[in-house]
Protein backbone atom coordinates (compact mmCIF):
# COMPACT_ATOMS: atom_id res chain seq x y z
CA UNK A 1 0.00 0.00 0.00
CA UNK A 2 1.58 3.39 -1.07
CA UNK A 3 1.90 5.69 2.30
CA UNK A 4 0.93 9.44 2.61
CA UNK A 5 2.85 12.30 4.61
CA UNK A 6 2.02 15.35 5.47
CA UNK A 7 5.01 18.25 4.48
CA UNK A 8 4.63 21.22 5.92
CA UNK A 9 6.73 24.79 6.77
CA UNK A 10 5.61 26.78 9.50
CA UNK A 11 6.73 30.17 11.43
CA UNK A 12 5.07 31.17 14.79
CA UNK A 13 1.76 29.27 13.87
CA UNK A 14 0.53 28.38 17.47
CA UNK A 15 -2.79 29.91 16.69
CA UNK A 16 -3.80 27.48 14.22
CA UNK A 17 -1.36 23.88 14.29
CA UNK A 18 -3.18 21.96 16.77
CA UNK A 19 -6.44 22.54 14.19
CA UNK A 20 -4.65 21.83 11.20
CA UNK A 21 -2.75 18.50 12.38
CA UNK A 22 -5.27 17.17 13.87
CA UNK A 23 -8.00 17.28 10.90
CA UNK A 24 -5.70 15.51 9.00
CA UNK A 25 -3.65 12.98 11.71
CA UNK A 26 -5.99 10.16 10.56
CA UNK A 27 -4.95 10.90 6.49
CA UNK A 28 -1.17 10.55 6.78
CA UNK A 29 1.34 7.90 7.23
CA UNK A 30 3.95 10.55 9.11
CA UNK A 31 4.03 14.41 9.69
CA UNK A 32 7.29 16.21 8.67
CA UNK A 33 7.32 19.62 10.11
CA UNK A 34 10.05 22.37 9.04
CA UNK A 35 10.25 25.17 11.11
CA UNK A 36 11.82 28.58 9.82
CA UNK A 37 12.58 30.37 12.84
CA UNK A 38 9.30 29.98 15.61
CA UNK A 39 9.16 31.71 18.86
CA UNK A 40 6.25 30.36 20.36
CA UNK A 41 5.02 27.24 20.88
CA UNK A 42 5.02 25.70 17.65
CA UNK A 43 7.29 23.27 17.46
CA UNK A 44 5.86 21.78 20.63
CA UNK A 45 2.32 21.73 19.23
CA UNK A 46 4.37 19.83 16.27
CA UNK A 47 5.66 17.30 18.61
CA UNK A 48 2.75 17.03 20.55
CA UNK A 49 0.98 14.94 17.68
CA UNK A 50 4.47 13.10 16.98
CA UNK A 51 5.57 15.14 13.77
CA UNK A 52 9.65 14.64 12.96
CA UNK A 53 10.49 18.40 13.22
CA UNK A 54 13.64 20.16 11.32
CA UNK A 55 15.05 23.78 11.50
CA UNK A 56 15.57 25.61 8.50
CA UNK A 57 17.12 29.27 8.34
CA UNK A 58 14.71 31.21 6.34
CA UNK A 59 16.70 31.90 2.75
CA UNK A 60 12.80 34.28 1.54
CA UNK A 61 12.30 31.42 -0.78
CA UNK A 62 9.71 29.58 0.35
CA UNK A 63 10.12 26.83 -2.82
CA UNK A 64 13.56 26.17 -1.32
CA UNK A 65 12.03 26.03 2.08
CA UNK A 66 9.23 23.25 0.83
CA UNK A 67 11.64 20.86 -1.34
CA UNK A 68 13.73 21.30 2.24
CA UNK A 69 11.19 19.48 3.84
CA UNK A 70 9.94 17.23 1.04
CA UNK A 71 13.67 15.84 1.19
CA UNK A 72 12.70 14.89 5.02
CA UNK A 73 9.76 13.11 3.77
CA UNK A 74 10.22 9.07 2.27
CA UNK A 75 6.92 8.77 1.40
CA UNK A 76 5.51 7.96 -1.55
CA UNK A 77 2.75 10.54 -1.58
CA UNK A 78 3.04 14.17 -0.08
CA UNK A 79 0.32 16.54 0.83
CA UNK A 80 1.59 20.19 1.32
CA UNK A 81 -0.42 21.89 3.59
CA UNK A 82 0.07 25.35 5.41
CA UNK A 83 -0.51 25.41 9.00
CA UNK A 84 -4.17 27.71 8.43
CA UNK A 85 -5.46 25.51 6.24
CA UNK A 86 -7.81 22.50 7.90
CA UNK A 87 -9.50 19.15 6.13
CA UNK A 88 -13.11 19.67 7.12
CA UNK A 89 -14.72 16.87 4.65
CA UNK A 90 -12.97 13.69 3.63
CA UNK A 91 -10.83 10.61 4.84
CA UNK A 92 -7.81 8.41 3.65
CA UNK A 93 -10.59 6.08 2.11
CA UNK A 94 -11.39 8.65 -0.14
CA UNK A 95 -7.64 9.04 -1.82
CA UNK A 96 -6.18 5.75 -1.29
CA UNK A 97 -7.59 4.63 -5.15
CA UNK A 98 -6.01 7.53 -5.90
CA UNK A 99 -2.89 6.77 -4.17
CA UNK A 100 -1.81 3.23 -6.49
CA UNK A 101 -1.37 5.66 -9.63
CA UNK A 102 1.34 7.97 -10.54
CA UNK A 103 -0.39 9.30 -13.74
CA UNK A 104 -1.48 12.33 -12.16
CA UNK A 105 -0.96 15.07 -9.58
CA UNK A 106 -3.88 15.50 -6.63
CA UNK A 107 -5.87 18.52 -6.28
CA UNK A 108 -7.82 19.62 -3.61
CA UNK A 109 -10.87 21.88 -2.57
CA UNK A 110 -10.00 25.10 -0.57
CA UNK A 111 -12.42 27.44 0.65
CA UNK A 112 -10.70 30.84 1.93
CA UNK A 113 -12.36 33.12 4.08
CA UNK A 114 -11.32 36.92 3.22
CA UNK A 115 -13.05 40.47 4.34
CA UNK A 116 -15.13 42.36 1.50
CA UNK A 117 -15.99 45.27 1.95
CA UNK A 118 -16.64 45.06 5.32
CA UNK A 119 -18.23 41.31 4.80
CA UNK A 120 -16.78 37.84 5.55
CA UNK A 121 -16.70 36.08 1.99
CA UNK A 122 -15.20 32.93 0.50
CA UNK A 123 -13.46 32.24 -2.27
CA UNK A 124 -13.25 28.06 -3.28
CA UNK A 125 -10.24 26.87 -5.25
CA UNK A 126 -8.43 23.59 -6.53
CA UNK A 127 -5.32 23.34 -5.59
CA UNK A 128 -2.22 20.82 -6.65
CA UNK A 129 -1.71 19.63 -2.71
CA UNK A 130 -1.02 15.63 -3.61
CA UNK A 131 2.25 15.10 -5.25
CA UNK A 132 4.46 11.95 -5.82
CA UNK A 133 7.80 11.58 -4.50
CA UNK A 134 10.45 13.26 -6.23
CA UNK A 135 7.97 16.01 -7.50
CA UNK A 136 9.44 19.60 -6.20
CA UNK A 137 8.55 23.51 -6.13
CA UNK A 138 9.94 26.39 -8.24
CA UNK A 139 8.98 30.15 -7.53
CA UNK A 140 10.24 32.24 -4.25
CA UNK A 141 7.13 33.01 -3.33
CA UNK A 142 3.42 31.81 -4.14
CA UNK A 143 5.62 28.71 -5.44
CA UNK A 144 3.98 26.11 -7.64
CA UNK A 145 4.44 22.19 -8.53
CA UNK A 146 7.00 21.77 -11.18
CA UNK A 147 5.27 19.30 -12.88
CA UNK A 148 3.10 19.14 -16.25
CA UNK A 149 1.39 15.95 -15.41
CA UNK A 150 -2.56 16.40 -15.29
CA UNK A 151 -4.60 17.45 -11.81
CA UNK A 152 -7.16 15.02 -10.76
CA UNK A 153 -9.62 16.42 -8.22
CA UNK A 154 -10.07 14.67 -5.21
CA UNK A 155 -12.90 14.29 -2.76
CA UNK A 156 -10.80 16.54 0.32
CA UNK A 157 -12.47 19.56 1.19
CA UNK A 158 -10.15 22.46 3.29
CA UNK A 159 -10.81 25.27 5.00
CA UNK A 160 -8.48 28.43 5.01
CA UNK A 161 -8.75 31.29 6.95
CA UNK A 162 -5.09 33.26 6.36
CA UNK A 163 -6.34 35.97 4.26
CA UNK A 164 -8.16 37.58 7.40
CA UNK A 165 -4.99 37.82 9.09
CA UNK A 166 -2.81 41.37 8.47
CA UNK A 167 0.53 41.78 6.91
CA UNK A 168 0.64 39.36 4.45
CA UNK A 169 0.97 41.44 1.23
CA UNK A 170 3.84 43.51 2.34
CA UNK A 171 5.64 40.43 3.51
CA UNK A 172 5.03 39.09 0.06
CA UNK A 173 5.82 42.22 -2.48
CA UNK A 174 9.87 42.19 -2.03
CA UNK A 175 9.80 38.74 -2.69
CA UNK A 176 6.92 38.83 -5.56
CA UNK A 177 9.24 41.81 -7.43
CA UNK A 178 12.61 40.45 -7.17
CA UNK A 179 11.40 37.52 -8.83
CA UNK A 180 9.52 39.48 -11.41
CA UNK A 181 12.97 41.57 -12.30
CA UNK A 182 14.16 38.43 -13.02
CA UNK A 183 11.60 36.76 -14.98
CA UNK A 184 9.81 40.20 -16.63
CA UNK A 185 7.94 38.87 -19.22
CA UNK A 186 6.34 35.95 -16.62
CA UNK A 187 2.29 36.74 -16.93
CA UNK A 188 2.13 34.70 -13.14
CA UNK A 189 4.50 36.49 -11.45
CA UNK A 190 3.12 39.73 -13.18
CA UNK A 191 -0.37 38.59 -11.81
CA UNK A 192 0.75 38.27 -8.20
CA UNK A 193 2.81 41.46 -7.91
CA UNK A 194 -0.80 43.56 -9.06
CA UNK A 195 -3.11 41.42 -6.31
CA UNK A 196 -0.44 42.48 -4.08
CA UNK A 197 -0.51 45.90 -4.93
CA UNK A 198 -4.40 45.55 -4.69
CA UNK A 199 -4.73 43.97 -1.52
CA UNK A 200 -2.30 46.80 -0.14
CA UNK A 201 -5.33 49.21 -2.03
CA UNK A 202 -2.58 50.29 -4.36
CA UNK A 203 -5.05 50.14 -7.42
CA UNK A 204 -3.31 52.30 -9.70
CA UNK A 205 0.08 51.04 -9.40
CA UNK A 206 -1.16 47.75 -9.93
CA UNK A 207 -2.99 48.01 -13.03
CA UNK A 208 0.25 48.69 -15.12
CA UNK A 209 1.09 44.99 -14.04
CA UNK A 210 -2.31 43.68 -14.74
CA UNK A 211 -2.07 45.18 -18.19
CA UNK A 212 1.65 43.09 -18.57
CA UNK A 213 0.03 40.11 -17.32
CA UNK A 214 -3.19 40.29 -19.62
CA UNK A 215 -0.92 40.96 -22.84
CA UNK A 216 1.03 37.89 -21.60
CA UNK A 217 -0.77 35.62 -20.52
CA UNK A 218 -2.12 32.60 -22.04
CA UNK A 219 -5.91 31.42 -21.94
CA UNK A 220 -5.42 28.03 -21.16
CA UNK A 221 -2.93 29.37 -17.83
CA UNK A 222 -4.95 28.26 -15.00
CA UNK A 223 -4.69 31.72 -13.17
CA UNK A 224 -6.15 33.10 -16.70
CA UNK A 225 -9.62 33.49 -15.49
CA UNK A 226 -8.98 34.53 -11.58
CA UNK A 227 -6.43 37.39 -12.97
CA UNK A 228 -8.39 38.45 -15.93
CA UNK A 229 -11.51 39.13 -13.58
CA UNK A 230 -9.17 40.99 -11.24
CA UNK A 231 -8.25 43.17 -13.19
CA UNK A 232 -10.93 44.40 -14.84
CA UNK A 233 -12.17 45.27 -10.64
CA UNK A 234 -9.46 46.99 -10.28
CA UNK A 235 -10.21 49.36 -13.19
CA UNK A 236 -13.74 49.25 -12.13
CA UNK A 237 -12.03 50.76 -8.22
CA UNK A 238 -10.14 53.52 -10.25
CA UNK A 239 -13.48 54.21 -12.56
CA UNK A 240 -11.11 53.24 -15.68
CA UNK A 241 -14.51 52.51 -17.64
CA UNK A 242 -13.76 52.10 -21.07
CA UNK A 243 -10.76 50.02 -20.70
CA UNK A 244 -12.46 47.76 -18.32
CA UNK A 245 -15.50 47.85 -21.41
CA UNK A 246 -13.02 46.78 -23.47
CA UNK A 247 -11.28 43.54 -22.15
CA UNK A 248 -14.94 42.53 -20.45
CA UNK A 249 -16.10 42.64 -24.42
CA UNK A 250 -12.93 40.91 -25.55
CA UNK A 251 -13.47 38.08 -22.69
CA UNK A 252 -16.82 37.78 -23.11
CA UNK A 253 -17.13 34.98 -25.17
CA UNK A 254 -14.80 32.72 -23.48
CA UNK A 255 -15.59 34.01 -19.79
CA UNK A 256 -19.55 34.08 -19.80
CA UNK A 257 -20.23 29.98 -18.37
CA UNK A 258 -18.64 31.30 -15.63
CA UNK A 259 -20.63 32.41 -12.47
CA UNK A 260 -17.79 34.56 -11.14
CA UNK A 261 -17.33 36.60 -14.54
CA UNK A 262 -21.07 37.59 -14.61
CA UNK A 263 -21.27 38.77 -11.37
CA UNK A 264 -18.29 40.90 -12.35
CA UNK A 265 -20.34 41.62 -15.20
CA UNK A 266 -23.37 42.88 -12.91
CA UNK A 267 -21.32 44.94 -11.29
CA UNK A 268 -19.28 46.23 -13.88
CA UNK A 269 -22.52 47.65 -15.61
CA UNK A 270 -23.86 48.83 -12.74
CA UNK A 271 -21.56 50.96 -11.83
CA UNK A 272 -20.31 52.16 -14.84
CA UNK A 273 -24.31 53.56 -15.37
CA UNK A 274 -23.82 55.18 -12.18
CA UNK A 275 -20.56 57.12 -13.31
CA UNK A 276 -21.99 58.49 -16.65
CA UNK A 277 -26.11 57.39 -17.18
CA UNK A 278 -26.74 59.25 -20.32
CA UNK A 279 -23.20 57.62 -21.98
CA UNK A 280 -24.39 54.08 -20.86
CA UNK A 281 -27.26 53.69 -20.43
CA UNK A 282 -28.19 51.48 -23.06
CA UNK A 283 -25.87 48.72 -20.97
CA UNK A 284 -29.16 49.21 -18.28
CA UNK A 285 -30.72 45.86 -19.32
CA UNK A 286 -27.28 43.94 -19.10
CA UNK A 287 -27.48 44.15 -15.06
CA UNK A 288 -30.50 42.17 -14.45
CA UNK A 289 -28.84 39.72 -17.32
CA UNK A 290 -25.98 39.60 -15.88
CA UNK A 291 -27.09 38.01 -12.65
CA UNK A 292 -29.96 35.70 -13.91
CA UNK A 293 -27.07 34.30 -15.49
CA UNK A 294 -24.98 33.91 -12.21
CA UNK A 295 -28.23 31.75 -11.01
CA UNK A 296 -28.66 29.89 -13.99
CA UNK A 297 -25.25 29.11 -13.99
CA UNK A 298 -25.20 27.69 -10.20
CA UNK A 299 -22.54 26.97 -7.82
CA UNK A 300 -20.04 24.68 -9.48
CA UNK A 301 -17.01 24.04 -7.45
CA UNK A 302 -14.89 23.00 -10.29
CA UNK A 303 -14.97 26.47 -11.99
CA UNK A 304 -13.45 28.07 -8.51
CA UNK A 305 -14.55 31.63 -7.80
CA UNK A 306 -16.05 33.53 -5.15
CA UNK A 307 -18.70 31.70 -3.23
CA UNK A 308 -21.99 32.77 -3.40
CA UNK A 309 -21.86 34.21 -7.19
CA UNK A 310 -23.83 31.53 -8.19
CA UNK A 311 -26.35 31.98 -5.28
CA UNK A 312 -26.96 33.96 -2.37
CA UNK A 313 -24.87 36.70 -3.70
CA UNK A 314 -26.25 36.93 -7.32
CA UNK A 315 -29.84 36.95 -5.64
CA UNK A 316 -28.89 39.63 -3.17
CA UNK A 317 -27.69 41.53 -6.10
CA UNK A 318 -30.94 41.25 -8.42
CA UNK A 319 -33.42 42.32 -4.95
CA UNK A 320 -31.65 45.50 -4.98
CA UNK A 321 -31.84 45.78 -8.78
CA UNK A 322 -35.65 45.45 -8.40
CA UNK A 323 -35.54 47.64 -5.05
CA UNK A 324 -33.98 50.22 -6.89
CA UNK A 325 -36.25 49.79 -9.93
CA UNK A 326 -39.63 50.33 -7.52
CA UNK A 327 -39.93 46.81 -8.34
CA UNK A 328 -40.89 45.45 -4.68
CA UNK A 329 -42.27 42.43 -5.24
CA UNK A 330 -39.52 41.13 -7.56
CA UNK A 331 -37.01 42.59 -5.09
CA UNK A 332 -38.64 39.98 -2.29
CA UNK A 333 -38.51 37.17 -4.22
CA UNK A 334 -34.89 37.25 -4.69
CA UNK A 335 -34.34 39.00 -1.21
CA UNK A 336 -36.30 35.37 -0.09
CA UNK A 337 -34.14 33.51 -2.88
CA UNK A 338 -31.26 34.76 -0.98
CA UNK A 339 -31.54 34.76 2.37
CA UNK A 340 -33.20 30.79 2.14
CA UNK A 341 -28.79 30.27 1.78
CA UNK A 342 -28.55 31.73 5.42
CA UNK A 343 -26.81 35.15 3.55
CA UNK A 344 -27.30 37.45 6.60
CA UNK A 345 -27.09 41.11 4.49
CA UNK A 346 -30.65 39.87 2.89
CA UNK A 347 -32.34 38.31 5.79
CA UNK A 348 -31.74 41.89 7.32
CA UNK A 349 -32.86 43.69 4.28
CA UNK A 350 -36.18 41.61 4.35
CA UNK A 351 -36.72 42.50 8.09
CA UNK A 352 -36.40 46.57 6.74
CA UNK A 353 -38.63 46.18 3.80
CA UNK A 354 -40.94 44.71 6.07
Amino acid sequence: MKTLNLVMIVKNEERCLERCLASVKDLVDDIIIVDTGSEDSTKQIALSFGAKVFDYVWKNDFSDARNFALSKSDSDWNLILDADEYLIQGNRQDVLKFLENTDSLGAIQIKSSYMDNGELSYGIDYMTRIIPKNIYFSGKVHEQVNSKLPRFPLPLNFEHDGYIMPNKPERNLPILLEELERNPDDPYFLYQVASALVNMNRHKEAVKYFESFYNLVSKDDNFYRKGVIRYIYTLIEIESFESALKIVDEVKAGLQKYADFNFLCGIFYMKMILFDIVKYQNYLPLIEKSYLKCLEIGEVPQHQGVYGCGSFKAAYNLGTWHEASGNLRLAKKYYELSAKSGYDTAIKRLRQIH
